[in-house]
């Protein structure tokens, strides 16, 4: 793709050298070869790229002051951005490869055009499949499963019957979807425990990506639902009834139960636990670890935007900060204390026995 094309797609400023200049892809400053981008963020990192064989360079105006001559310089305000969207520009969605002959295919299936089906793919009955899609090696596909268009699902993913999936959804390999909630009724008489219910659906709206391993449960009588632009590192868990929010970043090893609720562009960082009826509000930020009891609430009222919330309750984290503070301070007064006291009966015992030897 040339320069001129991603320019005009993306926007941006082309302030020297060819626009008909060939891009292939993407690199970092290190590896980079003369037909591909580099970008850079601040004077350092421009200084990289200047030095290596990159063929154009975008980066925000003034973070150097001239330009080799040799060199294509794009200008944009966010950099990082931009390089993001343009190496999707430039690694397009895998051309079709038709139905494995290895691919077992139900009953009453719908297939849109171009879609793709690798070897081993299991699709049931009543199946939808959108225009474009790839379903690659060994997934299952339940029976009245919905699939958008252009959706890219790797190898072994198993998504559970009545499954629906919006469009342009990325699921990583070993991804289990709509699986049954973990709830169950207890006899109080014989302690037996008996499943209720999870016969609900679960939702993935446009433009997802779940990481590899995930685990999202079904609603149990109603849904679950994972809304417009949420990511998903690898092994995260979600449980049955839990709504998660656009544009919601979170990060691996994180478990979330069930009846939860996490708000429009929340972030929540790795190995956080969520209780179930638990609700983050929009744009909180969960530092890593942090916990979220049952039931409770954690919002950003009355608070800086930014502010991360940490420990178990989470809360801010600078709150978090002061409270170790005043535990520090006391636990070495308490060491102070210790010490004088153990001084103070280490001289009483050194008196006692000079007290003795003198009586003798």
């Amino acid at each position: 793709m040339t320069l001129e094309k991603l320019i005009e797609t993306l926007g941006g400023k082309l302030v020297q050298g060819n626009p008909q200049q060939e891009i292939d892809g993407v690199s970092s400053s290190q590896y980079a070869s003369p037909s591909e981008l580099v970008f850079a963020e601040n004077a350092d990192s421009a200084q990289r790229a200047l030095n290596s064989f990159a063929g154009a360079i975008v980066l925000p105006a003034g973070r150097v002051a001239s330009y080799p001559a040799d060199r294509c310089m794009i200008e944009v305000d966010q950099p990082r951005l931009w390089f993001a969207l343009a190496a999707k520009l430039l690694k397009p969605f895998p051309p079709p490869s038709g139905i494995h002959p290895s691919a077992l295919l139900g009953a009453h299936v719908e297939l849109g055009e171009r879609v793709s089906v690798g070897p081993g793919v299991v699709i049931g009955d009543h199946a939808q499949i959108g225009a474009g899609t790839h379903i690659e090696a060994a997934a299952i596909v339940g029976k009245h499963v919905r699939i958008g268009g252009f959706c890219r699902i790797y190898p072994r993913v198993v998504i559970y019957p009545g499954t629906v999936i919006g469009n342009w959804v990325t699921l990583h390999a070993g991804a289990v979807l709509g699986a049954d909630g973990f709830g169950y009724v207890r006899d109080p008489e014989s302690g037996a425990y008996t499943q209720f219910p999870q016969q609900g659906t679960l939702v993935i709206e446009d433009d997802v990506e779940i990481g590899a391993n995930c685990t999202i449960d079904r609603g149990a009588l109603g849904e679950t639902r994972i809304r417009r632009g949420a990511k998903f590192d690898n092994l995260v868990h979600v449980a049955h009834n839990c709504d998660i929010g656009e544009d919601v970043v979170i990060a691996a090893l994180t478990g979330i139960s069930g009846s939860s609720t996490v708000g429009e562009g929340a972030v929540i960082a790795g190995q956080v636990g969520i209780g179930d009826h638990a609700h983050v509000g929009p744009g909180v930020i969960l530092g890593g670890q942090a916990g979220v009891f049952s039931g409770k609430t954690v919002s950003n009222e009355g608070l800086k935007p930014g502010t991360v919330h940490w420990g178990t309750p989470a809360r801010p984290l600078q709150q978090v900060l002061r409270e170790q503070a005043v535990v520090a301070r006391l636990a070495k007064s308490r060491e102070r204390a210790s010490k004088g006291a153990r001084e103070r009966e280490d001289r009483e015992q050194g008196l006692g026995i000079r007290e003795r030897e003198g009586g003798q």
